[in-house]
């Protein structure tokens, strides 16, 4: 296949520069530019790569507490018909596990402490069906929810901010009081920690205990469960099932997703990847711009080189085609090398942060600061295209005002003095 003589010549011009030392100078230019563009394309790379994996790890952690799907009731009442809603959402074919649940909010109390908590009773039968905290629990702790002997089981945080461990006593403070003689008297039950948990997540580690949900139906004075925890077979597909569940279930009946739940913190971090995004482009932007002065050197160099090609037939159109693929070249090589360099960090980084760590003598994510001690990474292709191709077209961008002015040469005034 005969290859355009455009693509030879912008590729011999690319090639290191052998002869005069301007030409010399002008491929270290263009060498600068294609390892600029290389780092630039690459930092963008590993940075998209590691805030994936910092919300990957925390969503994961996070759903290790909530469940994909909740079914809830109005106001926080019982559901009204609890079996007839857990077969409808268990005839649902994403569905692979489903618990009913109380969700109340109370107090604790310890002596002189105090703590606001986030009640929630389960049924210790089913709800390792639902969350990965309840199934790592399910042999060890939650046996130990017996209905009738109020056992709390609290998030270890929690039990540290309030000075208790397992087997020591703590009152359980209704919010909704009891109307007596003497007026509102707030419901007291007094309940024995019988487990704790860490789930890695501090607000849940903080603020969650699990009751049994016959104790928690008793101290709240609800007829039965308030919702119904589903587990889905894709945590993706959660928004979809939520609405077509939504549509099927009878009664008056709210359903929510996990990421509804969350939608906040979500939000915060999708904002904060789409600024360094914007931010981190800049840097590819300032890299491929530089070859508007590479190739704007080049083109003053090379007028003798454009005047023979004209007078030899080339159009002006030619002329523009050679330093266009000068320019692209750089940009494909130098975008090329750092999807590779991005990549290969991307994916060994839980190897080159520890021996980075080793040879400085430094942390950078001390456990007993930071929840999350090691540097996550989870490279995705949504972020990996639109890095390679805004990459290539803002070198090709760069490319046009060289390449025309190289097209706009007068071969006879470029020759006078040759």
């Amino acid at each position: 296949m005969r290859i355009p003589y455009e693509f030879l010549v912008g590729w011999r011009y690319t090639r290191a520069g052998r002869g005069t030392r301007r030409n010399g100078f002008i491929s270290f230019i263009s060498g600068v530019s294609m390892l600029g563009i290389a780092l630039g394309v690459a930092a963008l790379i590993v940075v998209l790569s590691v805030m994936n994996g910092f919300q990957k790890e925390v969503r994961d952690r996070m759903l290790g507490v909530l469940s994909h799907i909740e079914v809830l009731a109005p106001g926080g009442e019982a559901l009204p018909d609890l079996d007839r809603t857990l077969d409808e959402v268990r005839a649902h074919p994403a569905v692979v596990g489903a618990a009913p649940f109380i969700a109340a909010q109370g107090l604790l109390a310890r002596g002189e402490d105090m703590r606001g908590v986030l009640v929630r009773g389960i049924d210790p039968a089913q709800e390792p069906q639902v969350t990965e905290l309840a199934a790592d629990l399910a042999d060890t702790v939650l046996p130990r929810l017996l209905p009738g002997e109020y056992g709390v089981v609290l998030g270890g945080a929690l039990a540290r901010s309030l000075g208790v461990t397992v087997g020591d006593a703590v009152t359980l403070i209704a919010p909704s009081g009891q109307l007596t003689p003497a007026g509102v008297v707030p419901r007291l039950r007094q309940t024995t920690v019988v487990g704790l948990f860490d789930s890695g997540h501090y607000e849940y580690d903080s603020t969650l205990a699990f009751l049994h949900q016959d104790d928690a139906a008793r101290i709240f004075r609800l007829e039965g469960p308030t919702g119904i925890r589903l587990k889905i077979r894709d945590l993706h597909q959660a928004r979809e099932v939520a609405v077509q569940l939504a549509g099927r279930l009878s009664g008056d009946l709210l359903v929510r997703d996990w990421t509804r739940q969350n939608r906040t913190w979500f939000a915060a971090v999708q904002l904060e990847k789409r600024m360094m995004f914007i931010i981190l482009t800049l840097i590819v932007a300032v890299a491929a711009f530089n070859l508007v002065s590479t190739l704007v050197m080049t083109v003053t160099d090379k007028r003798a080189d454009i005047a023979i090609l004209r007078t030899l037939g080339a159009s002006p159109g030619s002329i523009m085609a050679v330093f266009v693929v000068q320019g692209a070249l750089v940009g494909v090589i130098g975008t090329g090398a750092g999807l590779l360099l991005g990549l290969g960090v991307a994916f060994n980084i839980d190897t080159l942060v520890p021996a980075l760590e080793r040879l400085l003598g430094a942390s950078f994510l001390p456990q007993d600061i930071y929840l999350i001690s090691r540097m996550p990474s989870d490279p995705q292709r949504a972020d990996i295209v639109p890095v390679g191709v805004i990459s290539l077209v803002l070198a090709f961008l760069a490319t046009l005002y060289p390449s025309w002015r190289a097209s706009r040469v007068n071969p006879a005034e470029a020759l006078r003095y040759e």
